[in-house]
């Protein structure tokens, strides 16, 4: 087999940033590992926080999106494996593989469900309950689970997400695989390094401006949580941190209050190393969450909702404490933040969440196993999925006609 890989990016790797960034770098150092030539492309323009990609030894290729400039790209490439870094960018350029590129094998990474968030999002902000029923009646559950269907495989993070889909939508296991963030175990020396409870204070929230969960958790903090902490922890401060925070949060800084807002974090893992608890007051999201393992790598437990540690583990104890409404939440985090013993058993709870569930050597080697197998027979994997294949001669077709259409609009003159 030619060790190629194509990722295509819906934006170039910012893992500094979101813990999207940080999952695809684990991807891109995997495929280097096993000796393939690593070529990410994106039709997103760079930023200050762009990962080095060209440092570690990957080919870097900014694409155009609605252009047939990509088909003569691909087809001078012309790798094993295309992986398409979130749904939509399947969607812009999944046709483009199957017609100059057909016997890749097409990996979706969905990053978590890009349909469940908005469906959450959307019944938060109407103060409706969530169902499994409204997700499945919206349009971009479908186009989503189209675009697994299309794939030879989709990689999910959340045991909860994998489980939706196989047991709600019936989505063959041979299609989907659960890959997590992927960690070295914490062993003895690493913990040794950790600061212990009484050299922990604070409190830290991290996480992406842009992305609409964290904001919205920020707010919650802000008005519902932390007055009711800092009516108790009269000294406490609380330190948020996360780059392109809108001038909305930024203005939220009260330092008088205790309540921090410190902007983009350099190095994400020792901020939350030197505080005592992670807050993450998530009322809707999808997926893993980044910040919730990024404290348990860091001995930090962790204060969140049933959203923030859904799909990270399945039967071991939790980081910390759980808690859904302000009140409890803002009790949880001064008990846990005030009593030794807790705290040191959440702590203990993360390291056994990290090397039960999120062990690099482990996933690397089921990834491994998979890609094998897939490419072992190719064409008899795809033959027990008639979905896509029925997906792939409608759906995509009519996505390719749309983006020609929009090629050909293009190339006229103004």
């Amino acid at each position: 087999m030619d060790k190629k890989i194509l990722i295509i990016g819906y934006v170039w790797p910012e893992p500094s940033t979101t813990a999207a960034g940080g999952r695809m770098l684990q991807l891109i150092h995997f495929f280097l590992e096993q000796g393939y030539q690593v070529t990410f492309s994106s039709t997103a323009a760079e930023s200050e926080y762009s990962y080095d990609l060209t440092g570690i030894g990957v080919s870097k290729k900014p694409i155009l999106l609605n252009h047939s400039s990509f088909d003569i790209f691909l087809k001078d490439l012309n790798p094993a494996i295309v992986l398409f870094d979130r749904f939509l960018t399947e969607e812009q350029f999944g046709w483009r593989v199957v017609q100059n590129n057909p016997n890749a094998v097409r990996i979706l990474d969905t990053e978590d469900l890009h349909s469940l968030r908005h469906c959450r999002q959307l019944a938060y902000k109407k103060s409706l309950p969530f169902t499994t029923q409204n997700w499945l009646g919206q349009d971009l559950t479908k186009r989503e689970m189209a675009s697994i269907y299309r794939c030879d495989l989709s990689f999910i993070i959340s045991l909860h997400e994998i489980d939706l889909l196989a047991k709600t939508l019936k989505i063959d296991d041979s299609l989907l695989l659960h890959l997590p963030m992927m960690y070295d175990v914490i062993d003895e020396e690493q913990r040794n390094n950790w600061l212990d409870f009484n050299q922990k204070k604070d409190f830290v929230c991290i996480g992406n401006g842009k992305h609409a969960p964290n904001i919205d958790a920020v707010q919650t903090l802000k008005k519902e949580i932390w007055p009711m902490i800092r009516s108790v922890l009269t000294t406490a401060n609380l330190f948020i941190y996360g780059a392109y925070m809108p001038e909305s949060i930024k203005q939220l800084n009260s330092p008088k209050q205790g309540f921090h807002i410190m902007g983009h974090a350099d190095n994400a893992n020792e901020v939350v190393s030197k505080a005592r608890l992670n807050l993450a007051p998530l009322n809707f999201g999808a997926g893993i969450k980044g910040k919730l393992l990024n404290g348990m790598l860091s001995g930090t437990p962790s204060i969140t909702t049933d959203i923030g540690a859904e799909g990270i583990c399945a039967n071991l104890p939790w980081n910390g404490l759980i808690a859904n409404d302000p009140d409890t939440f803002a009790k949880a985090a001064i008990l846990l933040y005030q009593n030794k013993d807790k705290w040191s058993k959440a702590q203990q709870n993360g390291i056994d969440i990290i090397n039960n569930y999120y062990n690099k050597a482990v996933l690397q080697q089921i990834l491994l196993d998979k890609i094998g197998q897939i490419n072992k027979d190719l064409a008899a994997h795809r033959s027990h999925n008639f979905i896509g294949a029925m997906l792939l001669h409608h759906t995509q077709a009519s996505t390719k006609f749309m983006s020609k259409w929009i090629e050909e609009k293009n190339s006229r003159p103004q």
